[in-house]
């Protein structure tokens, strides 16, 4: 056989070679770009994922800063509300130093020269009532903080929890067309823990109690009450006891969620007869007291209608034909608060503002979603790829007094997060 003859047969084989080899390489290189597109839309929809998570974890943010500053109206209206007594308080006490009724001298000569001077400093208080008056200044002021309370804050405190999943899906969408540059995505949210996640609550039956405890930080709203004895005895019938100066004052959130603040200040002299004894002759001094609304009450002992003067009556007779009070043992200072009453003005307030916090079953888990995006890749198979991310509370330090906090719309302590234990990466599928 002539070996010539045979070459050609091995230029075939080769061929084939080069050509199953071209084939190979093809694939490696259609199969090298769908990893390449895949990894670019992973890279891609973990973006968006973490960007939905940001939003998410920034209006959670915001929702805390709203109750926070909630919070801080309260305390605010409460600082007016009290203001607004001591205007009144101040404005009395003017025209009854201004009156002599009772001297500032005996006041001075009776409690010491510092009770004497504050009451005679009260002469140039005189028409301070006109700022807690309605319309007066600080009547204006408690109305604006009402007002924005809630039909600002709490407005936009509704929208965003009614917006969120809107405005996250079109961060992520617009993170999504970046990547892309400008190409349209199928981006599907298959799971998402935002719904029920946050509840709006009563103010009247949950804020109550927080803001009596923040409002007690501040010593200008806590209990005013204070009483001075002149030091020596007065009565040969009850030798142990003596004149008393009584200044009493407190400003109280009541279980319908709107403040109140009495002022008052009274002499009570202390008299004796022959028919009751030993007793107290009260001289009001100075009075205030600011109701938020209507139906509001003032648990201090009072009436609605006290007489201007005793000059046809003793004391002591009409509190006993008019009035169930004690003027042998009391401490209070009712015709000073009778007299708040009758002067009250009509300030008014909505109350406490309902307010959005985690739901009770969710505060111990992260608010997490799932996405799935399909996109045409290489050669017009679809790829889908998924992700997952979360929005948590993690405090930036422990608490000072070391407890556990859960979960809340009280502290901006929220952040984002991937959640990678949740995302599932499917192959590709024939469109």
């Amino acid at each position: 056989m002539n070996p010539q003859q045979q070459g050609g047969q091995a230029l075939v084989w080769g061929m084939l070679l080069a050509a199953v080899a071209s084939v190979v390489l093809v694939r490696y290189f259609a199969t090298g770009q769908m990893v390449a597109a895949k990894a670019r839309q992973l890279h891609g929809l973990d973006a968006a994922a973490y960007s939905g998570a940001l939003v998410q974890a920034r209006a959670l943010n915001m929702l805390a800063l709203l109750n926070r500053s909630q919070v801080g109206h309260q305390v605010a209206m409460a600082h007016l509300v009290t203001l607004g007594t001591w205007a009144f308080l101040g404005g009395a006490e003017s025209r009854q130093a201004t009156t002599g009724n009772p001297p500032v001298y005996l006041i001075a000569m009776l409690f010491g020269a510092g009770h004497g001077s504050a009451y005679a400093a009260a002469k140039s208080a005189n028409g301070l009532e006109s700022l807690a008056q309605t319309p007066g200044k600080l009547a204006l002021a408690h109305t604006e903080h009402d007002r924005l309370v809630h039909h600002v804050l709490g407005a936009v405190q509704h929208d965003i929890v009614n917006t969120l999943p809107q405005a996250r899906y079109q961060a992520m969408q617009q993170v999504l067309r970046r990547h892309y540059h400008g190409e349209s995505s199928s981006l599907e949210v298959e799971h998402d823990d935002w719904p029920g996640s946050i509840q709006l609550h009563a103010g009247g039956r949950h804020l109550a109690s927080f803001v009596r405890n923040v409002a007690g930080r501040y010593d200008f709203l806590s209990p005013r009450n204070h009483t001075a004895r002149n030091p020596w005895p007065v009565q040969a019938r009850c030798p142990a006891r003596r004149h008393e100066l009584r200044r009493r004052g407190q400003t109280q959130l009541d279980q319908t969620g709107v403040w109140q603040s009495i002022d008052t200040q009274s002499f009570h002299a202390l008299r004796s007869n022959r028919w009751i004894g030993c007793y107290f002759r009260e001289y009001a001094m100075g009075w205030g007291w600011i109701p938020t609304a209507r139906e509001q009450r003032t648990d201090s002992p009072h009436v609605e209608n006290p007489p201007d003067d005793f000059s046809s009556q003793d004391f002591w007779r009409w509190v006993q034909e008019a009035t169930d009070w004690d003027i042998f043992s009391g401490d209070a200072n009712p015709l000073a608060n009778s007299r708040a009453v009758a002067a009250r003005p009509h300030w008014r307030s909505l109350g406490l503002p309902d307010y959005f916090d985690v739901a009770e079953g969710a505060s111990a888990a992260p608010m997490g979603f799932s996405l799935r995006l399909r996109r045409a890749g290489p050669e017009g198979i679809t790829i889908t790829t998924r992700s997952a991310a979360e929005t948590f509370f993690a405090r930036p330090g422990e608490r000072a007094d070391r407890s556990f906090e859960r979960a809340n719309l009280f502290h901006p302590f929220w952040q984002a997060r991937l959640r990678s234990s949740d995302r599932a990466l499917s192959g590709a599928e024939a469109p």
